[in-house]
């Protein structure tokens, strides 16, 4: 197996597969590039237009429809490694794990007109390898995140039952935070085969951003609001099957049953958090890479993650979702190699806790990720 074809077979793992995924989650992080020989650059860019609408409810009683609620949106990603030694290398990697954008279109009909939610999540990962031998590396090292987010609801009266006049408005404003997790993680190849399974661990990270609340009628509360992005483990697998064509896939776990957003007078208010997942979510992939040619290859992969079947957040209503997703590289010269891939994304059925539905929903995204070797 050459290296056109390691980088083909995960060209979409890498740039489109985690473009729409649990939670909040953007794009999940991938030990592959601990595994580039020598000393190697990258960037890559993903784009993402989902497209989910609302029927019923509460803030729905007519079943006229919420109108498609999710914004497109883009990530960008830069990754550097090098080699200190014989035994010893080291990758900088930069992502954008997390983020939401939320919209409610302005409907006479819908309660939720202009509802809307914003998140920003950056994160900068120092990450030190040692090979054992020749089959055996282990690696860990620091995340370095930032958090931002905010959210407004122009009918918030509606969701208490008639405690406060249906027009009344919310709005919560947290500040940027900054704080620091860690990964550790181990991996076996052999590379006369292309095989190589790494298993990877990924700590939650604790933030605490101060807050502004407001209430109309009720005034502002200053305070702050804990988010931890939850711990994770990644298990990653890839291994020649036949000459020119590679098997590879992953399987995710994330503990987002430990993951809530609860603002001091929402949740007094409403009792309940803001955002909050109620199971943890696993993610399974498994696609197929082949080699046609000196300078192109190809990939076909198949994403699903289980539906948990528990009311969510209004704020991202998608429960589960399944992905196909095709790439291809390109090996412009003897050290650049462009790699992207195409996915479709059938998100799964939800209920948020104003009893709306939210189904049918789906996704395309699109990635691109440029490798360059010196």
């Amino acid at each position: 197996m050459t290296r056109t074809m390691l980088l083909a077979s995960t060209a979409l793992a890498i740039s489109t597969s985690f473009a729409f995924a649990a939670g909040i989650e953007r794009n999940a992080p991938s030990s592959r590039v601990l595994f580039e020989e020598g000393r190697y650059l990258e960037f890559s860019f993903s784009s993402v237009s989902p497209d989910l609408e609302g029927t019923g409810g509460l803030l729905d009683p007519g079943g006229f429809g919420t109108g498609d609620l999710l914004e497109s949106y883009f990530t960008l990603g830069a990754a550097y490694k090098a080699d200190l030694n014989d035994r010893l290398s080291y990758a900088i990697i930069f992502d954008e794990p997390v983020g939401v954008d939320t919209l409610y279109p302005t409907i006479a009909t819908s309660g939720y007109s202009g509802t809307s939610a914003e998140l920003n999540g950056q994160q900068l990962s120092f990450i030190l390898a040692y090979d054992v031998n020749e089959n055996v590396k282990v690696y860990g090292g620091l995340r370095a995140q930032t958090i931002e987010a905010d959210a407004f609801f122009p009918f918030f009266g509606a969701l208490t039952g008639g405690a406060l006049p249906a027009t009344t408005t919310y709005d919560v404003q947290a500040s940027q935070d900054f704080s620091l997790g860690y990964a550790v993680g181990a991996a076996y190849s052999v590379p006369d085969i292309a095989l190589r399974v790494a298993l990877t661990y990924y700590s939650a990270i604790e933030h605490e951003l101060s807050t502004v609340e407001t209430i109309s009628g009720l005034g502002v509360t200053n305070d702050s609001v804990d988010i931890e992005t939850p711990q994770s483990i990644n298990l990653e697998f890839q291994s020649g099957i036949a000459e020119n064509t590679l098997l590879f896939g992953s399987v995710r776990w994330v503990d987002w049953s430990e993951f809530a957003i609860s603002p001091t007078a929402f949740t007094g208010t409403l009792g309940q958090p803001l955002v909050d997942y109620e199971e943890d979510w696993v993610t399974y992939t498994l696609g197929v890479g082949r080699r046609f040619s000196d300078e192109w290859a190809g990939s076909v992969q198949i994403s699903h993650e289980p539906q948990s079947n528990t009311t969510l957040t209004t704020l991202g209503p998608v429960d589960g979702r399944t992905s196909i997703g095709l790439g291809a590289s390109y090996t412009a010269s003897e050290n650049v190699t462009i790699s992207g891939g195409l996915t479709y994304v059938m998100l799964g059925d939800a209920e948020n806790f104003a009893t709306t539905d939210f189904d049918d929903g789906d996704a395309i995204g699109f990635g691109l990720r440029i490798g360059y070797s010196f």
